[in-house]
């Protein structure tokens, strides 16, 4: 892996906070989420006759950051963007009548080389907090830019 030297890219972004907004947390919201999943724990879908406490999978924040609206990083380096993965840290639970609220922030830029050439990633980390300020989850997401094969 190489550093960011020589990639060109708006740096004033690196570290700095972007709210993206706030998020209720329903019971129904969590069940219909963990069996859309196929997840059958009880923990997460409740007991079969609709009682029960649950709490949320880790990756219920994927409802939250998919199609979230980033600030444009300017990077010029090629023709070609995509999505080149994710992670999801849990801090603490997260349960019905919760209120997260979410901001993003530009961890790193970084240039590798693989089959295709040369690669430039930028990493984005989205940190949810619950009503308390508690951090419940924090979602990493890679992507990346590559020049078309020719």
């Amino acid at each position: 892996m190489t550093t960011d030297e020589g990639i060109k890219y708006d740096r004033s972004l690196l570290g700095v906070e972007h709210p993206i907004g706030t998020f209720d947390v329903t019971k129904n919201m969590i069940v219909g989420f963990a069996r859309s999943t196929g997840e059958t724990d009880t923990k997460f879908i409740g007991t079969p006759d609709g009682t029960g406490e649950v709490v949320a999978p880790s990756t219920i924040c994927n409802i939250f950051v998919n199609g979230v609206t980033r600030p444009d990083i300017n990077l010029e380096f090629g023709d070609l963007s995509f999505f080149a993965g994710q992670s999801i840290e849990c801090k603490s639970e997260i349960k019905p009548g919760d209120t997260l609220s979410a901001t993003t922030r530009l961890e790193e830029v970084y240039a590798k080389t693989g089959r295709s050439g040369k690669m430039v990633f930028a990493v984005w980390q989205t940190t949810f907090s619950n009503q308390n300020d508690e951090i419940v989850a924090l979602v990493n997401e890679s992507f990346v830019r590559r020049n078309r094969s020719k």
